[in-house]
C-alpha cells in the first residue's frame, strides 16, 4: 500500500485544494494488490477536525455524494474534513482482476485508504448501497485490521445480507449472472456479445429509484463509464455477502436510512440492521427509491452532520419544525429529535 502523486492518466481532472479551501486535494492510494484508487480529500482547518468518509454504491462513483459534499462544505466549511474515493473498477480508480471484485476486498481497500489518511479527529463512515455493505464488512474485520474505528456510522439504502432473497433476486438468482462473470473473465473484449445478457440487468437497474428523472441524470454518466467486467464481477459477491452476525458488536453511533420505493435494497433490510445494532436509529423516507443521496439529499446531509455531532441552530431540529416525507422509526427514543431533519 502506498500513496502516488496525481494520476498521470487524467491530468487536470481534479482541482487541488488547501486546508479549508473550496477544492479537494486529489491523491492516488495504491492498494496492497496494486490497484490505484482515486481519492478526494477536502481538508479541514484543524488536523483533529471531525472527519467523514463517504462510500458510493455499485456502478456509481464518488460523485454520487456530491450533494452531501456541497451541503456539508457550505454548512460547516473548514470545520469538517470530507474524504471520498472511487471503489476499484469504478470512476477514476483503476480496474482490477475480476476475482477481487468482492465486498471483503472493498473493506480491505477502505482500511488502506484510512491508514494513509492520517485521521486524528473523530471519524464517521457513511455508505450508500454497496458502500454501506463495505462499511459493515470493514466493521466485521478483526480490530487489528481496522486502522481507525469510527465513532459514528450512516447506512443509506443498504443491507447486511440476504440480497438474493429480497430486492435483488431477479439479478442474483438469474443464471445470466454467473454466465456473465465467466464469459467476461475469459474474454475481456466481448462487450458487444454479452449485451443480450446485460439487458435484463440494465432494465432492473433503471427501476431502482422512485424519481426516474433524478436518477437518469445522476447515474447515466457513471454507469456509462463502468466497465462491463466491474458490473459482472461484483454480482456473485453480492449473492454470498452476509455480515449479519457481526452487527451486534458494532459500537459506533449508527443511523440507518431507507426508501419506501427502493426495490434494490427494500426497507426491510434497514429495519433488520437497525434492530441488530445497539442504539441504532432508523429513518425512513416513504417515497424515495434507491438513490436517496439525490432524492432525499437534504435529509441525508442532515443525518451525516448529526452523526458527526455538528450542531445547527436549535430551530433546525425543533420538535415542531415541519419535515418533508421523513419518518422516524424509533429504536432509541433518546435520538427522537433527529426526526426533524430535512426541509
Amino acid at each position: 500500500m502506498s500513496i502516488a502523486p496525481e494520476d498521470e492518466l487524467s491530468p487536470n481532472a481534479f482541482r487541488s485544494g488547501t486546508p479549508g479551501g473550496d477544492g479537494p486535494v486529489e491523491r492516488i492510494v495504491v492498494t496492497s494488490d496494486g490497484v490505484r484508487l482515486s481519492v478526494h480529500d477536502h481538508r479541514a482547518d484543524q488536523a483533529d477536525a471531525p472527519t467523514v468518509v463517504l462510500l458510493h454504491g455499485l456502478l456509481l462513483s464518488q460523485q454520487s455524494w456530491s450533494p452531501q459534499v456541497r451541503r456539508l462544505r457550505r454548512r460547516w466549511g473548514g470545520r469538517v474534513r470530507i474524504i471520498t474515493y472511487d471503489h476499484r473498477g469504478h470512476g477514476r480508480s483503476a480496474a482490477a482482476p475480476m476475482p477481487t471484485y468482492r465486498i471483503d476486498r472493498l473493506a480491505a481497500d477502505l482500511a488502506e485508504v484510512l491508514a494513509t489518511s492520517d485521521i486524528t479527529g473523530p471519524l464517521t463512515i457513511a455508505g450508500h448501497s454497496m458502500g454501506g455493505m463495505t462499511a459493515l464488512a470493514y466493521l466485521a474485520r478483526p480490530a487489528a485490521d481496522r486502522p481507525v474505528s469510527p465513532r459514528a456510522l450512516v447506512l443509506v439504502g443498504t443491507a447486511a445480507g440476504g440480497l438474493s432473497g429480497r430486492g435483488l433476486p431477479r439479478l442474483l438468482a438469474t443464471p445470466a449472472t454467473g454466465a456473465l462473470f465467466g464469459l467476461v473473465r475469459r474474454m475481456p473484449a466481448v462487450d458487444t456479445a454479452v449485451q443480450a445478457l446485460m439487458r435484463p440487468l440494465g432494465d432492473a437497474l433503471g427501476m431502482f429509484a422512485g424519481d426516474h428523472t433524478t436518477v437518469s441524470g445522476v447515474t447515466a454518466a457513471a454507469v456509462s463509464r463502468t466497465l462491463l467486467s466491474t458490473a459482472a464481477g461484483f454480482l456473485p459477491s453480492l449473492r454470498s455477502y452476509d455480515v449479519t452476525r457481526s452487527l451486534g458488536s458494532i459500537a459506533a453511533r449508527t443511523f440507518v436510512i431507507s426508501g419506501g420505493a427502493d426495490i434494490l435494497t427494500p426497507a426491510a433490510h434497514s429495519r433488520e440492521i437497525a434492530a441488530a445494532i445497539p442504539g441504532a436509529v432508523h429513518l425512513h423516507h416513504p417515497t424515495a427509491g434507491h438513490l436517496l443521496l439525490q432524492e432525499a439529499a437534504e435529509c441525508v446531509s442532515d443525518v451525516v452532520g448529526r452523526a458527526m455531532e455538528m450542531r445547527r441552530a436549535t430551530s433546525d431540529f425543533a420538535p415542531g419544525r415541519k419535515k418533508r416525507h421523513l419518518t422516524l422509526v424509533a429504536h432509541n427514543a433518546q435520538n427522537a429529535d433527529i426526526a426533524a431533519c430535512g426541509r
